[in-house]
């Protein structure tokens, strides 16, 4: 039986609960998780893809379900790379929506056969995302509860190393 793969794109810069959240959702509807880290050439990162993918292997540590890998291009291209036939896109709020609900269209339109779901994190993690975790990192407020103890630490430490 062929395994059932999806691709979960994005930036992860960092990787927060909410994400976290989200390809545990995946697990339950998918025999593999694919967490597609993109390139996107109009920011500037604060992790490296590498520190990014370690990140996510940390979190998904011994699961062999959730493969963690960049891609520089359309997520449309890597998802047929990747024999993947379907995309998921974590939405937190009506915000987010509009624009997740532009690429969807967009994404459909350039590669008819790929479908996107959407998956919301759970309550506690909705206002999750990693430009907030950064913020608060950049006023030296607490990261409990919202990423992982070595992202909030690595976090730290590059803010710290940007302030001297």
């Amino acid at each position: 039986m062929k395994k059932r793969k999806v691709l979960y794109p994005g930036s992860f810069d960092p990787i927060t609960y909410g994400h976290i959240d989200v390809i545990e959702r995946a697990l339950h509807l998918f025999d593999e998780v694919i967490v597609g880290i993109a390139v996107n050439r109009e920011k500037k990162p604060t992790f490296t893809i590498e520190e990014r993918i370690d990140f996510i292997r940390r979190a998904f540590p011994d699961n062999e379900r959730v493969k963690a890998c960049y891609f520089d291009g359309l997520a449309v291209d890597f998802a047929k790379k990747e024999e993947v036939s379907c995309l998921i896109r974590g939405l937190r709020a009506t915000s987010d929506f509009e624009y997740e609900f532009q690429i969807a269209l967009t994404n459909r339109k350039l590669a008819p056969k790929l479908e996107t779901i959407f998956l919301t994190p759970q309550q506690e993690y909705f206002y999750i995302s990693s430009r907030v975790l950064k913020e608060v990192a950049a006023f030296s407020g607490s990261l409990d509860g919202l990423a992982p103890d070595y992202v909030a630490q690595a976090l730290k430490n590059k803010i710290s190393a940007l302030k001297k």
